[in-house]
């Protein structure tokens, strides 16, 4: 019974829409409405509510995803393989919100790093996924942003599973990864697709950079 609290309780702090909440009591503004993807995120509030307001959500997002899981490892057993569920709930609470009323939520990226923060002082999962978002954003560069996050969890997954750690705990990694995938796919309306690769600049002769 302890597991399914846990899992309860993350899924409805996921469900908490902290993107939509903060913008519309501070700003009296619905990015949903304001927005091309209709989507209740991180980087909407920042692109509509301004940096201050985008900085309060984003630390709540990552909170919420955060504190069930990191309350959780300190009183569950992490082998076993129901602790899958633990890690993911705050993430489907997020994408599929019970206070919605069947509305669709966020795509769940800024919570599932806070679930993957969780795990404190074991940063690994959650720098893992960040380095990837990086690969994918500053050296092999994917466009549109959605299809680059697509290719980050995608993997985040295979990576997770040739790391060998806790069946439980990469089960959760799938299944997270599996939730935020989902919600990107079902956002993509055939944008061109593009790969870019950054290059080094060249050196002119007066010294400066091309």
């Amino acid at each position: 019974m302890n597991y399914f609290f846990w899992i309860t309780a993350g899924y409805l702090s996921g469900s908490i829409m902290y993107a939509y909440l903060l913008p519309m009591l501070i700003k009296h503004i619905d990015i949903r409405s304001l927005s091309d993807d209709g989507n209740p995120g991180t980087a909407n509030a920042f692109k509509h509510a301004g940096v201050s307001v985008g900085i309060c959500v984003i630390c709540c997002e990552l909170l919420k995803g955060f504190f069930p899981v990191w309350l959780a490892c300190r009183r569950l057993n992490m082998e076993k393989m129901i602790f899958a569920l633990v890690m993911a709930s705050p993430v489907l609470g997020h994408a599929y919100p019970l206070f919605w009323k069947g509305r669709n939520g966020g795509k769940s990226i800024a919570v599932s790093f806070g679930v993957l923060l969780g795990f404190l002082p074991d940063l690994r999962l959650a720098l893992l996924l960040a380095a990837y978002y990086l690969l994918f954003s500053l050296i092999v560069i994917i466009r549109p942003h959605l299809l680059r996050s697509v290719l980050t969890y995608l993997c985040y997954c295979v990576s997770c599973l040739l790391l060998g750690s806790r069946t439980s705990i990469v089960a959760g990694c799938l299944l997270i990864s599996a939730i935020v995938i989902w919600k990107h796919l079902v956002k993509y309306k055939g944008e061109k697709i593009s790969i870019s690769f950054l290059r080094p600049q060249k050196a002119r002769p007066d010294g400066l950079a091309e």
